[in-house]
Formats: structure tokens, C-alpha cells, sequence
């Protein structure tokens, strides 16, 4: 291999993002990589920012663009099987790390046995009334419920920034390209290192930031009806048992299957944009509850009405 790792980043939209990595990356202390940016489309003029940064030449660059939208799981397959390194690091478009960032990833490879590397991501939101009413708290909740996880269960938060060898990648398969929309490729692809008996590893040093494209209650919502549909895709693969059932229960469970029965495209967007018009002159908790009800719902009618969740994403 002519590297010690690959960096592959997945896009689509993305010129406007890629900075944030682009710009970390050049400022790494290992040096020993390879970047790879795999463009999902160019719909916005992101082949032209990849050879802004090829023509500075500061980074082991190159891209892959697809003259059509193939969607996220082959970019990533596209990336990892392009990428000449014994460590493949997936980096999403809209993170910044810091200047160890490579190096880090390196050190947990460093032993004989086989590791899967997560980091977490650290949202970071422009302030809207979504992030002051939900998006901050929840972010910093499911980051300590995250490093609370047990061992055993951590795979379940291979995502946007994560890190296998070459050897664990090809054993997998590659990702399953049966996730054609949005959301669980990741989760899956954790799940399937973690079936080969690679030990998940989920470094508190490694947590990036993560400048979050979900920053209304719509977009919020929109994603949870796509990730619960992909989620049945999961479960049909793995099994129910590879996942606590979740069942909403009581009043609250009630609501969340009520509003579910009404959920679409189309009244996500309404509802969202609804919410946060008045989010601010709720009470916090009120307003908090109000998006958890959406999004919740939303994530619901996705399980059990895949076919609302169909659009390109």
C-alpha cells in the first residue's frame, strides 16, 4: 500500500461544506494519506472546489464524480475500493477535526488485532429557534448516552467518522446497496464488522465537529421519516433481535402513532416550519416536546410506511 490511510469523503451539495475538511486535512501532523472525494453528482460546482484544493497542492487529492446521483453507499463503496492504503477512514463532508485527526485514527490500528475506530460528531447549529429548543440538549444527551453504551452494543455509532483496515472493509463486502435513500448504511456496516468479531472502539478523542446540515424542525423530521424507513432494511438484514425493540407506549405512544398516521414529505414540512415559527414564545419545554413528538413520529411512519420515504435525498 502507498499510504498509511485513506481519507474518503462521500458528497453531494457539498461545495459549499467541503471546506471544513479540506482545510483541516492540509493541516495534519501525520502526513503519510491519501484524501479521496467521491461527488455524487455535481449539482453545485463541487468538482470545481476539489481542484481549488488539488491545485494548491498541499493534499494527496483526488475525486471521483458520478455524472448521476448513485446515492451514498456508492460514493463510499466508490471511495473505499479507489483508496491505495491499509487504513480507510470515512470522513463526511461537513466535519472539521483537528490536527491529530489522522493520527489518532492510526494509533488504535496500531496493534495486531482488527479494530473498528468511531468518533463522535459535536453538532454545531446556527441559532435557530430548532436548536435552542431541541437541537443543543439532545446533541449533548445522546453524546454521554453514547460513551455510556456498553462495549458490546457501540457498533451501533459507526458513522460519519469512523475508520476500518482494508482487510475488515473487503471482508464485509462493502456497504449494502440496498440502502438507497438516507440513513443505517453506517449502522449496518458496524453491525457487519462487529459479526467479523472486530473490536468497536469508540475514542473520546476522535470527537469532531460536526457542522450539521438539520438545523429546522423539518429537516430534523424529514431525516427521522427517511432513517426509519432504511431502519426496516436493517432489521429485515440483521434480525429484531439486533436492536432493542421500540414500541411508544402510554399517552405519549399514542400520540406519536396518531401523528405518524398523517406524515409525509409534505406535512413534515409544514408542521416543522409551523413549530418553529412559535417554538420561541413556548415555554422551553413545551416546544422541546412539541419537535420530539415530530420527529419521533416522523421516525415511526417511516418503520411502518417505507413507501412515504422514497424521494431522492
Amino acid at each position: 500500500m502507498s499510504y498509511a490511510a485513506a481519507v474518503i469523503i462521500p458528497t453531494r451539495g457539498g461545495a459549499s461544506k467541503l471546506h471544513y475538511p479540506l482545510d483541516a486535512l492540509e493541516t495534519q501532523s501525520e502526513k503519510n494519506f491519501q484524501v479521496i472525494v467521491v461527488i455524487d453528482g455535481d449539482i453545485d460546482g463541487s468538482a470545481g472546489v476539489v481542484q481549488s484544493y488539488i491545485d494548491r497542492g498541499k493534499l494527496n487529492l483526488s475525486m471521483i464524480v458520478f455524472e448521476e446521483n448513485q446515492g451514498r453507499v456508492s460514493a463510499l463503496n466508490a471511495g473505499h475500493r479507489a483508496a491505495d492504503a491499509a487504513i480507510l477512514i470515512r470522513c463526511d463532508d461537513d466535519i472539521e477535526m483537528e490536527s491529530n485527526y489522522i493520527a489518532n485514527h492510526l494509533k488504535y490500528h496500531a496493534g495486531n488485532q482488527e479494530v473498528g475506530v468511531m468518533g463522535l460528531v459535536h453538532n454545531l447549529y446556527p441559532d435557530t429557534p430548532h436548536a435552542r429548543a431541541y437541537g443543543y440538549s439532545r446533541d449533548k444527551k445522546f453524546r454521554q448516552a453514547a460513551y455510556a453504551t456498553a462495549p458490546d452494543r457501540q457498533w451501533n455509532f459507526w458513522a460519519a467518522n469512523c475508520s476500518m483496515s482494508r482487510k475488515a472493509y473487503e471482508q464485509t463486502g462493502g456497504y449494502d446497496t440496498r440502502y438507497r435513500t438516507y440513513g443505517w448504511e453506517d449502522v449496518d456496516m458496524g453491525k457487519m464488522l462487529d459479526n467479523l468479531g472486530v473490536s468497536m472502539v469508540l475514542a473520546p478523542d476522535l470527537e469532531v465537529k460536526h457542522h450539521i446540515a438539520a438545523t429546522t424542525t423539518a429537516g430534523r423530521a424529514r431525516r427521522a421519516l427517511y432513517s426509519g424507513a432504511a431502519k426496516r432494511i436493517f432489521l429485515e438484514k440483521h434480525g429484531n433481535q439486533a436492536l432493542p425493540a421500540h414500541k411508544p407506549a402510554g399517552l405519549w405512544g399514542l400520540a406519536v402513532r396518531g401523528l405518524a398516521l398523517t406524515l409525509n414529505d409534505k406535512t413534515i414540512k409544514f408542521l416543522g416550519e409551523g413549530i418553529d415559527r412559535v417554538a420561541d414564545r413556548l415555554p422551553l419545554k413545551v416546544a422541546e416536546k412539541l419537535i420530539a413528538l415530530l420527529v419521533e413520529s416522523a421516525s415511526y411512519a417511516g418503520q411502518e410506511h417505507p413507501q412515504r420515504a422514497q424521494a431522492k435525498f
